[in-house]
């Protein structure tokens, strides 16, 4: 990432995708199924704030590559959990 705002757009656009996916897999889904899918959908908005604040706001004391690179990789391995988490409800 280049700077700081195309990260952010990044992070908003994956968020995006997930709670879209996640929204049209609750609603074609088994009934017992839709607490799950609401409970999903919450995450993947407090994922979005979660990481877009830590954008905002890096930790003091760390150099700004490790501190982004480290950022990004824990956001994907959120991302990859809830695509995982996508595909037990559809």
């Amino acid at each position: 990432m280049s700077n700081k705002r195309d990260l952010k757009k990044a992070i908003r656009n994956i968020c995006t995708e997930l709670f879209t996916e996640c929204a049209s897999a609750a609603l074609y889904c088994a009934k017992d199924q839709k607490e799950n899918g609401e409970a999903l959908l919450t995450s993947i908005v407090a994922l979005n704030n979660n990481y877009i604040c830590r954008v905002s706001h890096p930790e003091p004391g760390m150099k700004a590559n490790a501190y982004y690179k480290n950022l990004i990789q824990d956001f994907n391995k959120e991302a990859a959990a809830i695509i995982d988490q996508i595909q037990t409800i559809a």
